[in-house]
């Protein structure tokens, strides 16, 4: 059971996953080894899935954010989610609670491979009923590393 310390150190972590146990500890007042313990009971209890980096995507090139909504013939939900997944573009893709949309982010270095993917992966697709996008025009908030807590 997680207690006020927990969700703290939770806090801690989602800003930054590179916290020592020492900044741990000296920012909750416990000990090192207390924060230490607490931080493996949270992984060994699947409430931390994985400490992780945050990587800008404009840095790499990955200027073009678009979000995808799909339509999609109910039988080939699950394939054509899989497929779609696997695509180096897609970097997050969510089945929905009709069971018949997809909701999907990509990010590509031009509107030229934006389209690109959208004629090879989309277009032309039996199973796919309809499809409506648009590219982020400013980000206003965003959520990085996990949910607020």
């Amino acid at each position: 059971m997680m207690n006020k310390n927990d969700t703290a150190l939770l806090s801690i972590l989602v800003q930054d996953a590179r916290a020592s146990f020492a900044d741990i500890a000296r920012q909750l007042n416990i000990s090192r080894a207390h924060a230490r313990s607490r931080v493996k009971a949270l992984v060994d209890d699947g409430v931390i899935e994985k400490f992780t980096a945050v990587v800008n995507p404009e840095k790499l090139g990955k200027v073009i954010s678009t979000f995808i909504d799909l339509k999609v013939a109910p039988q080939h939900i699950e394939s054509v989610a899989e497929e779609l997944a696997a695509k180096q573009e897609v970097v997050s893709l969510y089945i929905m609670t009709d069971l018949r949309s997809l909701h999907i982010h990509t990010l590509t270095d031009s509107y030229e491979a934006f389209d690109h993917f959208a004629k090879n992966f989309l277009f032309g697709r039996e199973e796919i009923i309809s499809v409506e996008c648009g590219s982020l025009l400013k980000r206003v908030k965003h959520r990085r590393g996990g949910a607020r807590l």
